[in-house]
């Protein structure tokens, strides 16, 4: 038997029998559209046998479709309602026990996935895209690649290369586990509620070989940080509270590491910020 997608009806329909309102506080945005939710898991790359997590699944309209191409599923859903409906919809279209895990939790506290998922698919709730996105990079391991819908602002920082207007933190950041890219456009109009901002596909791979240990990971985010904190400063200025307490010693480590002292945090890449962090 077939996997069905759901309907724009249908999704209403759930949505009033769950007594769900789509909230500005969760960051919900349902989309109703099944060529839309089956773009998404083309652009993804979504095959027979992968092993998908989906962040905030809702009502599960990308869910079937990404179970519709042969994956197995494992959704994690913060409103408790929506997770326990889950299940009867996906068995409702046709999916097959055992290739929906739903796990009733915030994205942001969890620790454990079943399965061991390798690819990320989600529709992203717009106020937690990114902290969601580096919580699971950093805690799964074995999420090789991905791609998100995401507010066109968030995903074009996240793809955004040094110099841009939009490069900062989040664009560092999400560096440290591989390139990114954006990978197409969504209309306002699949979506319900229509919000009054633009989406944008954004896409990971995350490199074969770990850029360094996790020590050294929060040592290059704290510069980052601080570095972007006041982005119109000089580096020496900038990053003089994380490397030494003065100009002078911020100089230092930053001539060590082949850094102007005088160069912005906008103009260094994730490799310059690493080279900073190991002096």
């Amino acid at each position: 038997m077939p996997v069905s997608l759901l309907g724009a009806a249908e999704i209403r329909a759930l949505a009033a029998e769950l007594d769900v309102t789509p909230t500005k506080k969760l960051g919900q945005n349902f989309v109703v559209d099944a060529n839309t939710v089956r773009k998404i898991v083309q652009v993804a790359r979504v095959e027979e046998g992968d092993r998908v997590v989906e962040v905030g699944p809702g009502l599960g309209s990308l869910t079937l479709a990404i179970l519709e191409a042969g994956a197995s599923v494992t959704a994690v859903e913060i409103d408790h309602r929506l997770a326990e409906r889950l299940p009867a919809t996906a068995a409702q279209h046709g999916v097959a026990d055992g290739a929906l895990t739903v796990v009733d939790a915030d994205a942001l506290r969890v620790r454990e996935l079943p399965g061991d998922p390798t690819v990320l698919v989600a529709n992203l709730p717009y106020n937690v895209s990114v902290p969601v996105l580096l919580h699971f990079l950093e805690t799964f391991p074995h999420l090789d690649r991905g791609v998100v819908m995401v507010q066109a602002e968030v995903g074009e920082r996240l793809a955004a290369p040094p110099g841009s207007k939009v490069y900062g933190a989040p664009s560092v950041k999400a560096a440290w586990y591989g390139p990114w890219r954006l990978a197409g456009r969504v209309s306002r109009q699949v979506f319900w509620p229509v919000p009054n901002v633009d989406s944008v596909l954004v896409g990971f791979q995350r490199d074969p070989e770990p850029r360094g240990s996790e020590e050294l990971r929060r040592r290059t985010f704290a510069i980052v940080d601080a570095a972007f904190q006041q982005r119109r400063k000089m580096l020496r200025q900038a990053l003089s509270p994380v490397l030494g307490g003065s100009a002078a010693a911020a100089s230092t480590v930053l001539e060590a590491a082949g850094v102007a002292p005088t160069a912005r945090g906008e103009q260094l890449s994730i490799d310059d910020f690493v080279r900073i962090a190991r002096v």
